[in-house]
């Protein structure tokens, strides 16, 4: 047993987070905790020692899954009941015996769980365990530390360390006994906005009586903001309800009098000095937190403070001034967090600076904003492409204090030279950018092989040049910008002339050139190769590891099974999903990812089908080119504008292909990155310096090199930092976010669709009424001919499974982003952009996606 004031949170593994949280706060100064001590997790080892058959039953709990959840609750209740009978050690029981005798014997306590694995920044645990109230006398105190002990194994708390990959023996609980508090009001300090992000705005929740009222959702609060010391904005609400506690211990539940239900809890001058106490703990602890206080007759008492752990976290600057920042997640289509190598890969390939935060990457745009001459076709730029985007950036612009007003710089003088000349419609354009671009891999995969130890770092960062020339090559980018120009302007002028909505989506089916819709197509071949063959298609079934495709050529047919996947992984083996983190396992490390997809081809299509759905797809476009220049002849000047439609049909079916070869250029590059740095990273495991390959992952480019270089790694490092991706997988990055931390999605401001849709962006036109089978991960897809594909966002490596289905609705994208770009390209009817589309509309169910109008109805 400890005092509360003799510890901090370097003492976590004794006295879990909550005490060792208490333990700094009474440190600070003007801050007032009340006394207490806390019971060791070493006497919760002892005591869980004492109870029979606990390793058991905590081999069977381990063995459960998220999906158990009757096992669960039945295993956890089991466990909890057996502690809460088993009695405390004598020894302990004494030692609590003294301690209240110190304090006050007949005092009332607040009797708290403090588990190791508890208000620590990457898992707050809030709520998984129990707090017992106004607890008087040394064997109610003992009865209540036991059930303490058991809350480590509610249902909830199980199902907490389950979710978040925790094994439930490294987490051992602690007890707090601190004098209890009789409040007049309480309530939950948040120093950081809890919804907005806003790390400048604090909220106050406030109620009657103990703050349990306001803990358990009893009772709805008064809300307080404050700003740089002012309150800012304030909702009374009438609080009906309070808790109080009784005489002889424990709390009720009493009804608040009339005349006092809608009076403020707390004066604004209260709320102010509440939020000042606020700012010195969230100094004390270094981020924001989330803070438990009561207001009794001689001030404010702090009775817990954790960490705001769902807070998207704000990229570093060396300046103390405002800075806008963009998601690239969102224009990449890969929205999830990557590892640190990943990160540091892409900021040193990228052609603009990136800001890492919360394992995405940012552009800092705040200087285009600043400028009226650059922040005009930067909103016109990101609101083609998203206008969710545009629409926060024009969100931060209206409150005019945030974003600096620079003058504009004048007109720039013409350069010498002229402005560049257009590119030439000319497929050989295209043709000539593939070559340089193959020949520039090759050349690297050629040099790469001899370099290894810090040689290799030297070689990467001179390919890292070689890359952004590449990409940077004005040919490439205005080849790239060719057939984005010529489709905004088919989709502009026809709408304008023939009243036609997105025009483009069908004038671009099949167009050639396109290595990602190929892909998808190739896919088709791969299941033509497979399909005569049932001992093969019966193997595939039951695969499962990554090693099958020697087996595989011992059946019969099975040999020209695998040289079609193994062809087929030679030209696309180095995407996956999330490609644009080189950590991600790619289809040719793991190619059994690739098998699932096989198996829904061979089911769902006949022979030739990638042939037929091209050629389709081609007569599609070229139907659609004669109708709509017949429209146009018969309009007035219309042999002119059918003439420039023409021109620009021409153009976007000779460049709208190449958008995708870009990144595909990107991935090649990244693997064979990749594997140079695997290479390494076994030879230091081989050492002794990583305990395994992919530790590597979890440094950054140039952390690596100096761990390749002088033979030694800080362990701890590598733990924190999986520790902290692990945290970041469950945020959700904002599109927009201000170096306040204030997190902005945007909003459509559209009063066109029915009532209930869903509301996205329209992408590819048509018309699909079938199931939603929401997939999340492509390894989990099972689909059928006919589905209409729901998920979060669609990179290149999703479009294998584009051939088998019918529509498309996704929560991240743009017109030009490669969802929208693929679905065109098969003329799948696709909203993108909707925001919580994965969890407004359920797997299963059937809905109606208008791609022409950018909406969604959900009809069962």
């Amino acid at each position: 047993m400890v005092d509360l004031r003799e510890v901090d949170e370097t003492r976590i593994a004794v006295v879990g987070g909550k005490g060792a949280h208490l333990g700094a706060l009474s440190r600070i100064e003007g801050v007032h905790v009340p006394d207490g001590f806390c019971v060791t997790t070493d006497a919760f080892r002892r005591a869980m020692a004492r109870v029979p058959s606990l390793d058991a039953r905590l081999d069977e709990l381990s063995r459960l899954g998220l999906d158990d959840r009757e096992k669960i609750r039945a295993l956890s209740a089991e466990i909890r009941r057996i502690i809460e009978e088993t009695p405390a050690p004598g020894d302990l029981a004494a030692a609590v015996a003294r301690a209240l005798t110190r304090l006050g014997e007949h005092e009332a306590y607040a009797v708290r769980s403090s588990a190791t694995a508890e208000d620590l920044p990457t898992a707050s645990f809030a709520g998984q365990q129990d707090t017992y109230l106004n607890v008087v006398g040394p064997a109610e105190i003992l009865r209540h530390l036991s059930r303490c002990w058991a809350s480590l194994f509610t249902e909830r708390a199980v199902t907490y360390r389950l979710r978040n990959g925790i094994d439930h023996r490294v987490v051992h609980m602690a007890v707090v006994v601190q004098r209890m508090v009789f409040s007049r009001a309480a309530g939950i300090l948040f120093t950081a906005d809890p919804v907005t992000g806003d790390r400048k705005v604090a909220t106050v929740d406030a109620g009657f009586g103990l703050g349990e009222a306001l803990v358990s959702g009893v009772v709805n609060p008064d809300v307080y903001k404050v700003r740089h010391g002012e309150v800012v904005a304030k909702t009374i609400a009438a609080k009906q309800l309070a808790v109080e506690a009784l005489p002889d211990g424990g709390t009720r539940e009493v009804a608040v009098d009339a005349r006092r239900q809608e009076l403020p809890a707390l004066t604004d001058a209260q709320v102010v000095e509440l939020v000042g106490l606020g700012r010195r703990i969230e100094a004390r602890f270094g981020r924001p937190q989330d803070i438990e206080w009561c207001l009794a007759d001689d001030g404010f008492r702090i009775v817990q403070s954790r960490p705001i752990t769902t807070l998207f976290p704000v990229p570093e600057a060396d300046d103390q001034e405002n800075h806008v920042y963009v998601s690239v997640g969102h224009q990449q289509m890969m929205t999830d967090a990557m590892k640190p190598l990943g990160l540091s890969l892409w900021q040193l390939t990228a052609m603009v600076p990136m800001h890492a935060a919360g394992g995405r990457l940012f552009v800092d745009v705040t200087r285009r904003l600043a400028s009226p001459e650059s922040r005009a076709p930067l909103l016109e730029l990101v609101g083609r492409g998203d206008p969710l985007i545009r629409d926060a950036l024009e969100t931060v612009i209206d409150r005019e204090d945030f974003v600096p007003s620079l003058p504009d710089e004048g007109p720039a003088a013409p350069p010498a030279t002229g402005a560049p000349a257009p590119v030439p419609t000319d497929p050989a354009v295209v043709t000539e950018l593939v070559e340089r671009s193959r020949a520039s891999v090759a050349a690297l995969e050629r040099d790469i092989r001899t370099r290894t130890g810090p040689a290799l770092f030297d070689y990467l960062l001179e390919a890292f040049e070689e890359h952004k020339r590449v990409l940077g090559d004005p040919l490439n980018m205005r080849a790239v910008m060719a057939g984005m120009d010529a489709t905004w302007w088919l989709n502009d002028k026809l709408r304008e002339w023939l009243g036609e909505k997105n025009a483009a989506d069908t004038l671009t089916l099949s167009a050639p050139g396109n290595v990602t819709s190929e892909m998808g197509l190739a896919l088709l071949d791969v299941a033509d190769v497979i399909r005569p063959h049932p001992e093969v298609v019966a193997f595939l079934r039951g695969v499962e590891d990554d090693d099958f495709l020697d087996d595989l050529a011992k059946l019969p047919g099975g040999s020209a099974a695998r040289d079609a996947i193994e062809d087929y992984l030679d030209r696309y083996g180095m995407r996956c999903v999330g490609e644009i983190d080189i950590t991600r396992p790619r289809w040719r490390e793991h190619p059994s990812a690739l098998v699932p997809v096989i198996l829904d081809n061979v089911r769902n299509f006949g022979p030739g089908a990638a042939a037929q759905r091209f050629e389709q797809g081609r007569r599609a476009a070229l139907k659609k080119e004669e109708e709509v220049l017949a429209r146009l002849r018969a309009l007035p000047e219309g042999e002119q504008k059918a003439a420039e439609t023409k021109a620009m049909i021409d153009r976007v079916r000779t460049f709208i292909g190449y958008r995708e070869y870009p990144k595909y250029d990107i991935v090649s590059r990244s693997f064979v990155y990749k594997r140079a740095l695997l290479a390494e990273a076994e030879r230091l495991v081989r050492a002794g310096v990583l305990a395994e390959p992919e530790d590597a992952f979890h440094l950054t480019f140039e952390e690596l090199h100096e761990v390749v270089r002088s033979g030694r790694v800080d362990g701890r490092i590598i733990q924190e930092r999986k520790d902290a991706f692990h945290s970041y997988q469950a945020l959700t990055p904002p599109r927009v976010l201000t170096s306040d931390g204030e997190a902005l999605s945007g909003a459509y401001r559209r009063t066109d669709v029915p009532a209930g849709a869903l509301v996205g962006l329209p992408v590819s036109v048509g018309t699909i009424e079938g199931r939603a089978r929401v997939v999340l991960d492509v390894a989990d897809a099972d689909l059928e001919a006919g589905d209409i594909l729901v998920t979060t966002f669609t990179d290149p490596s999703w479009s294998p499974l584009f051939v088998a289905i019918k529509g498309l609705v996704t929560e991240v994208g743009g017109p030009m982003t490669h969802g929208a770009v693929i679905a065109r390209e098969y003329g799948l009817p696709a909203v993108v952009g909707v925001e919580r589309a994965t969890r407004l509309i359920r797997d299963g169910q059937r809905i109606r996606v208008h791609g022409a109008d950018g909406y969604v109805e959900i009809l069962s």
